[in-house]
């Protein structure tokens, strides 16, 4: 039976030409090729109100949470700092809880960068609102004008971890964000840092919660890295 794999999907709802105005629910295309390719059914979860997450995680058989937007400080209790950009609250509300009725109903989560920072904001930590923030801050996180096929920076991996026998001790990525986890979840544990010290990856301390976040985007590399690739026939076929 085909995996089914629900990805949460985002909003372009600012006016614009090429689509004549209209509002979009969408996906990156990478992420629905990867799925694809792994074998899964991709099926896109469009933002709505947050009881319409208990009848969508019963329809699927994993949860992938993609990248996007800030996530709104308030969640972690905090007011916005000035270096915060765009937030969709709806997609933060929506997205929050398809987490929380995955947990419930114990379905697999894999988390892309805002989704990997948005599990641990669901599961009690917190964020920093942007890099500036963190006082050991030395690696560029936002690799732009660099092109995401490009690996830009090295990460350091757990042995004790799913994502080691994936990706081994030490391994490169592209990376895009301007924030980053500060205080860990309880039930989470980081099993990749950068050399910096930023949280890289993530999993359940809980070996019953099968979930794995990570901060990059494997989703714009998985077709000239086949490493990259695994983490996605991973998802679908083993998580």
């Amino acid at each position: 039976m085909t995996t089914i794999i629900g990805i949460a999907g985002n909003q372009i709802i600012q006016s614009v030409d090429v689509f004549n105005g209209n509002h979009v629910s969408y996906t990156p295309q990478g992420f629905v090729t990867a799925i694809q390719k792994a074998g899964g059914l991709p099926i896109v979860l469009p933002i709505g109100e947050e009881t319409f997450a208990a009848d969508y995680i019963s329809q699927i058989d994993k949860l992938l949470l993609a990248g996007g937007q800030d996530i709104s400080p308030d969640f972690f209790g905090e007011e916005p700092h000035p270096k915060l950009e765009e937030t969709n609250r709806n997609r933060d509300i929506f997205e929050l809880a398809l987490i929380q009725e995955a947990i419930k109903q114990n379905k697999p989560i894999f988390a892309v960068c805002r989704g990997m920072q948005l599990i641990n904001v669901a599961l009690g930590g917190t964020l920093y609102q942007d890099l500036s923030l963190y006082p050991e801050w030395k690696v560029k996180h936002g690799q732009q004008p660099t092109q995401p096929q490009f690996a830009t920076h090295d990460i350091q991996i757990e042995t004790d971890s799913a994502l080691y026998h994936l990706l081994g001790e030490k391994y490169r990525v592209n990376s895009y964000h301007h924030q980053a986890i500060h205080k860990l979840a309880p039930l989470l544990k980081v099993t990749a840092r950068s050399s910096d010290g930023i949280a890289e990856a993530i999993e359940s301390i809980d070996t019953k919660q099968r979930l794995l976040g990570v901060q990059w985007h494997p989703e714009l590399r998985f077709d000239v890295d086949t490493k990259e690739f695994q983490l996605f026939d991973y998802f679908v076929n083993q998580l």
